[in-house]
């Protein structure tokens, strides 16, 4: 069972700007922990400051107190802190929308093939603000080839994987990104076709986001249009795009809420802002 807590430290007289900095460093830190699931801070109109941490389980938040920077943040309270620490609340879940079997947590990654995993990386920062995370197959090599990853993976004969990287936008699930040579290869899906289609982007501003993905060299179709049915209120619209290499993306926005019906089993999951 994963381990999730509130913690709130509230800044000495002068020492608000320490603080915000001393959190800044701490969740970079944390984020890069195996065993961290989440950490993000927010700070109230009085300069506190409230991380929302939550772990695997207790043996991962107990590794966690256990790092040199944990120990470091700690000890910087001492003299940046009212109190000198910070409160910790652990928090139980009681209310959350049962939407998994049991032990299946969530989407955490989807795959994309394309041809050229640096020029698709460069689009989709450009774009959509996408960060690379790390290489899970440096195109340096070896390639993962042969009968073993042919098994595995379900590659036709003689494909070789030659890149493969990890890339995130904003807060979603991952983008694992593969460059495959000597396989046969189809077009990219349209949406009429069969299995994964597209990708769908939450934008805040739909205006700017179509001006972003034309200037990255993406080509956007007709639009923006209206959403459908429970998705149809005011301010709500859609566009679809076709990245350079032909993958769908779809870069929607809804602030005007979705109609959800009465029996559904949960809202809508939407990005937070």
């Amino acid at each position: 069972m994963t381990r999730t807590m509130i913690a709130r430290a509230t800044p000495k007289v002068g020492q608000t700007k320490r603080l915000a900095a001393l959190v800044e460093t701490l969740a970079e830190e944390v984020r890069r922990e195996a065993g961290n699931i989440r950490f993000e801070a927010f700070s109230e109109s009085s300069g506190a400051v409230v991380m929302l941490e939550e772990y695997r389980d207790d043996a991962a938040f107990e590794a966690h107190l256990s790092q040199p920077h944990t120990q470091e943040f700690n000890a910087a309270l001492e003299e940046v802190a009212t109190g000198g620490a910070s409160s910790v609340t652990d928090l139980a879940c009681f209310a959350g929308a049962q939407v998994s079997a049991p032990g299946i947590r969530a989407v955490d990654h989807a795959g994309l093939t394309v041809p050229d995993i640096e020029a698709a990386t460069r689009f989709m920062s450009d774009a959509f603000g996408a960060v690379t995370l790390y290489d899970v197959l440096p195109k340096e090599g070896p390639d993962m080839e042969g009968e073993g990853p042919e098994a595995e993976l379900g590659l036709s004969p003689g494909t070789r994987i030659t890149h493969m990287r990890l890339v995130r936008i904003g807060n979603g699930p991952c983008l694992e990104l593969f460059r495959m040579e000597d396989g046969t290869q189809t077009d990219p899906a349209r949406l009429q076709d069969l299995g994964l289609t597209h990708l769908g982007l939450y934008v805040d501003d739909i205006d700017a986001a179509c001006a972003a993905f034309t200037a990255a060299g993406g080509t956007l179709l007709k639009g923006p249009h209206p959403l459908a049915n429970n998705e149809d209120n005011e301010g709500n619209a859609g566009i679809y795009g076709r990245a350079p290499w032909g993958t769908l993306f779809e870069l929607l926005t809804y602030p005007g809420g979705i109609d959800l019906p009465m029996d559904s089993p949960a809202p809508r999951w939407t990005p937070h802002p």
